[in-house]
């Protein structure tokens, strides 16, 4: 059995890993049942000499292979969203190749691919028009459709700073839904996954939000495909996806309470658009398949043990979840290093690293122990821990 040291505290203890308990599937076909992406991290190049912060550099052969992982599995990719570090390292000249790149491989094979549009090629620090917050909007809307993606309309930092009132938010996404050829999915995304976004929709207050988007549905039944709700509130979600139209999805971007959500309540069920189906892709996949299936319990018994992991892998700070995304595909033997753009490997603790080593475990997405345990140790030898273990 392989083992391994790990912080546990401020002590080491031994860490005898299970492993998966079986193989872990490397193909599936699209689950019928559920419409379900996966947004995608960039991988960083290790090798570039340029400043990480000011000139990222990205590994386009193991970002896009990456990606095939997920088709592979029958999901789809959610692309250019804040898991690519949008506004955390990745500049708009990189996500337009981003968007780019990845809708010519979905197309070549025919796979779902889903991509966001916002408004981050604007100055950051400075006021914008709003006119101006709708050039951008469909400037990057047309980036996506031309490329052969399905439009996400991501919350946008310039406009919750230029935005007077809701009325403000409703006429720029109601021109730009207008504007674009597909029908869109929106993203609401919470503060607690960026900070900037603190108020959106024209209020703190989230029923008076909640009525806003609402507003919006209701007006573009037939130009919104659905909308992406990452607030980590299932029962405002629960709520929200009863009072849709007929014809408009939730897309649950709830990465805590995922399984119960996309299962569903016996009245309404989400589809899913998530960060943490990256990390956990063979399980979500499997999953999927068993409630195709209509096997709820043997559903419940592949994606229960995922939650921990998830609900640690997007602690407060949740905006730095990224990290343990990269982490996890590390481990996996998804790419062959841990590095990010900016950095940004540093930005959680070696102790919470280790907890998300133990939790993947445990959930059983960990397929090779061995290769785990030595992609591990040297993590742990950048925090001057040997966890090479006596067993």
């Amino acid at each position: 059995m392989t083992s391994i040291l790990l912080p546990a505290g401020r002590a080491l203890a031994e860490y005898r890993l299970r492993g998966a308990p079986g193989p872990l599937p490397a193909r599936r076909e699209p689950a019928r049942s559920r419409r379900a992406y996966a947004a995608a991290h960039v991988v960083a190049d290790p090798l570039a000499t340029a400043d990480p912060a000011l000139a990222p550099a990205v590994d386009w052969e193991a970002t896009l292979a990456f990606r095939h992982h997920l088709w592979d599995l029958g999901l789809g990719v959610a692309d250019a969203m804040d898991t690519a570090q949008r506004g955390m390292g990745l500049p708009p000249a990189l996500v337009r190749e981003l968007i780019t790149r990845s809708c010519r491989e979905a197309v070549a094979r025919g796979a779902a691919i889903v991509c966001g549009a916002g408004t981050d090629d604007l100055p950051a620090a400075e006021f914008v028009t709003i006119a101006a917050i709708k050039e951008s909007y469909l400037r990057q809307c047309e980036w996506v459709e031309n490329a052969g993606g399905q439009v996400v309309l991501m919350a946008s930092r310039a406009l919750c700073r230029a935005a007077r009132s809701a009325d403000d938010y409703l006429e720029v996404y109601s021109a730009v839904i207008e504007a674009v050829s597909g029908p869109v999915i929106l993203h609401w995304l919470g503060e607690m996954f960026d900070p900037a976004l603190a108020g959106y929709w024209g209020s703190a207050d989230l029923d008076e939000a909640t009525g806003t988007v609402m507003e919006l549905v209701t007006r573009h039944p037939a130009k919104i495909d659905g909308v992406k709700l990452s607030l980590l509130d299932a029962g405002r979600e629960r709520d929200l996806r009863r009072r849709f139209p007929a014809g408009v999805r939730m897309f649950t971007g709830d990465d805590f309470d995922y399984p119960e959500l996309i299962k569903g309540d016996g009245q309404a069920t989400s589809d899913a658009l998530l960060g943490v189906f990256a990390a956990i892709a063979p399980l979500a996949a499997e999953g999927l398949h068993r409630l195709d299936a209509g096997d709820t319990e043997g559903y419940d018994g592949v994606m229960g043990p995922t939650v921990p992991l998830a609900r640690a892998i997007f602690e407060a700070p949740t905006y730095h979840y990224k990290t343990g995304i990269v982490f996890l595909a590390y481990l996996r033997g998804l790419q062959d290093h841990f590095t990010m753009l900016g950095g940004h490997q540093g930005a959680r603790s070696i102790g919470h690293l280790a907890r998300l080593f133990r939790l993947a475990d445990e959930a059983g997405l960990i397929g090779d122990a061995d290769l785990a345990v030595r992609r591990m140790l040297p993590v742990l030898a950048a925090s001057g821990i040997d966890g090479r273990s006596a067993g």
